[in-house]
């Protein structure tokens, strides 16, 4: 194949850009696969990072999708914000959309803060559904029923994995800071040094013109950015979750969780999936049920409560991970994606568990 690769039946890829397509080389196969999958990456990544992912989802569904390894925020562009980077994520999308003319579907699968850029994405690329008399219909999160597209396709699935959705500031959100409210507070002050923008959004300190932090403005439709529509419009959202020895994201903010709300887990039994310990389905939840005022305090703090109960307005498949048996446990942030084929290798079941639940 010119300018590509060909291993085991799977075709890749590369662009001039860094992108990577994925796809089976068969053409029957090709040719009936219309389900665009997007693997978005983390803070400093690459599209190679979901390398491993991406010919999985392949191998296993050959006759259904066509996977993209996002390139547009590779490396530093990564600092330039999750709003940037959402843009330029969305922009990329559609240029895939349009070069693939028969793709029907689109799921979205992205690591770390991947998710929170997938999530501006979506808000972007989201299409209203039409009424009879071709208005379009008033956005209305509280209902899974009525489902707009993204940009035209049908959405699936959205999966994230290790994606800090509450942001990363103080309350343990940061494992390698040790809960230390000194070093939680210092990190505030400083992150902006060392991760620029993203820092900002990511410790909710940021404040463009007086607004709210950019991942509480998140938890709504704003403007023309439907935030919440385009999520609710998924028939899945998954997040997978490190459970321990994740020092980049901690659990809570990975899982969308109250600290009261974090489940006990053992060690798995299942030999198929050995490092998934937990699986739950939730519910979506009335802003009823979500009553800030009689939550009892349990260490977070007003935001990040803000955060919980908007997101929890949406069904979600919550899978809790661990790697505590393994050589690389400490690199849990890496090993949950299988960043790199040899050394992290000990995650592969967890993406065999994402395309084995994965709807076509």
């Amino acid at each position: 194949m010119e300018n590509g690769t060909v291993e085991n039946g799977v075709c890749s890829k590369e662009s001039v850009n860094g992108s990577c397509d994925v796809w089976s080389c068969k053409d029957s196969d090709s040719s009936s696969a219309d389900h665009l999958v997007v693997m978005v990456h983390g803070i400093l990544g690459s599209s190679s990072d979901w390398k491993f992912g991406a010919k999985q989802f392949v191998k296993r569904l050959p006759d259904k999708v066509f996977v993209h390894c996002s390139e547009r925020n590779m490396s530093k562009l990564t600092l330039d914000g999750v709003d940037v980077m959402g843009e330029r994520l969305a922009q990329e999308v559609l240029e895939v959309i349009e070069r693939k003319r028969n793709l029907r579907k689109i799921s979205f699968v992205a690591h770390s803060v991947g998710g929170l850029v997938a999530r501006y994405a979506i808000g972007k690329l989201y299409r209203p559904p039409k009424i009879e008399n071709g208005e379009e219909s008033s956005a209305d999160t509280s209902s899974e029923n009525s489902r707009g597209t993204m940009a035209g396709l049908e959405a699936i699935n959205f999966i994230t994995v290790a994606t800090p959705h509450l942001g990363s500031r103080g309350n343990k959100q940061v494992p390698f800071l040790f809960g230390v409210t000194a070093f939680e507070k210092a990190a505030n002050f400083v992150i902006h040094l060392i991760f620029r923008r993203t820092g900002r959004h990511l410790f909710l300190n940021d404040n463009d013109e007086g607004r709210p932090p950019l991942l509480r403005r998140m938890v709504e439709d704003e403007d023309e950015n439907y935030f919440m529509s385009a999520l609710c419009a998924f028939k899945r959202r998954v997040a997978y979750s490190n459970a321990c020895y994740d020092h980049i994201v901690g659990w809570r903010t990975s899982s969308i969780r109250r600290n009261s709300e974090l489940p006990k887990w053992e060690d798995s039994l299942d030999e198929k999936y050995p490092h998934i310990v937990h699986h739950e389905h939730c519910k979506a939840c009335d802003a009823e049920q979500l009553d800030i005022s009689s939550m009892e305090d349990d260490g977070s703090d007003k935001i990040e409560e803000e955060l919980v109960k908007s997101l929890s307005r949406v069904s979600w498949e919550k899978i809790d991970v661990s790697f505590h048996n393994c050589r690389q446990r400490f690199a849990a942030h890496s090993v949950i994606q299988v960043k790199d084929e040899v050394v992290h290798m000990e995650g592969a079941d967890v993406i065999h568990h994402m395309i084995d639940h994965f709807l076509t």
